[in-house]
């Protein structure tokens, strides 16, 4: 029997977590296509989990609003068969590694709405969670000084 490393075991939690987090999102379900773990809403992947077992862990997103940051990232790279194309990106990491579970989070969860149908994500909008705190844009200023009700100011 093979004894698995105490690196193995964390990998191990780290995946389960971010398995449960994305399993929590409304219409969440997990497939195993090419042997690989998969989790969907309606007919469409948000999170490929890699191989099930072993001691390293690797997803890949889409994330069409972070994914040039997160391509800076060491660990980061975009995805291959031409999904990198589509801002799709995938980390991978080694059992001596400490993956940044909360930013992953984050990452799964812009996934989800970039790839949910609109009614799917949008019962997300009522819910606030704990680990990814909404961030809103701060509103245009006029040229007289008060706020303005478009994201841009026009002129000039």
């Amino acid at each position: 029997m093979k004894k698995r490393s105490a690196g193995g075991k964390k990998m191990k939690q780290a995946k389960a977590a971010l398995r449960d987090f994305a399993l929590g999102f409304p219409g969440a379900r997990e497939e195993f296509p090419w042997g690989e773990r998969v989790i969907k809403v309606g007919k469409k992947v948000f999170v490929f989990l890699g191989m099930a077992d072993g001691d390293e862990l690797g997803l890949s997103v889409k994330l069409p609003e972070s994914g040039p940051m997160a391509l800076l990232l060491p660990f980061a790279q975009p995805t291959g068969y031409g999904l990198g194309k589509s801002g799709w990106v995938s980390a991978h990491f080694v059992a001596s590694d400490d993956p940044p579970l909360g930013m992953l989070r984050e990452w799964i969860e812009e996934s989800y709405r970039a790839v949910a149908p609109r009614t799917m994500a949008a019962k997300l909008s009522s819910q606030v969670s704990a680990e990814t705190p909404r961030r809103t844009a701060p509103r245009a200023r006029r040229r007289n000084g008060k706020k303005s009700s478009r994201s841009t100011v026009r002129g000039r």
